[in-house]
């Protein structure tokens, strides 16, 4: 008996919105998504940006998305000013 493979669909990773927001000077679109195969692995944060009809997506491991944090935390004090 040849074994039957699963529809593509079944593959498709589990996708969790966890926020978004827009930006005020460029109105881009930003969602946040929690990506967890089914298969298992590493859970990836996902980032959707969307520009007009443009969207550009990364998905982030968690040692990376780590540093991305931390530079854009210390890129958000060194440059907040009087804007907070």
């Amino acid at each position: 008996m040849i074994p039957q493979r699963k529809p593509d669909s079944t593959l498709m990773p589990d996708i969790t919105p966890i926020d978004a927001m827009r930006l005020p000077f460029g109105g881009q679109e930003i969602e946040f998504q929690h990506l967890e195969h089914e298969a298992g692995g590493v859970p990836f944060l996902r980032i959707r940006i969307r520009e007009n009809k443009r969207f550009t997506i990364f998905d982030v491991d968690p040692a990376s998305a780590r540093q991305w944090a931390r530079l854009m935390q210390d890129w958000a004090e060194r440059n907040a000013g009087d804007s907070a």
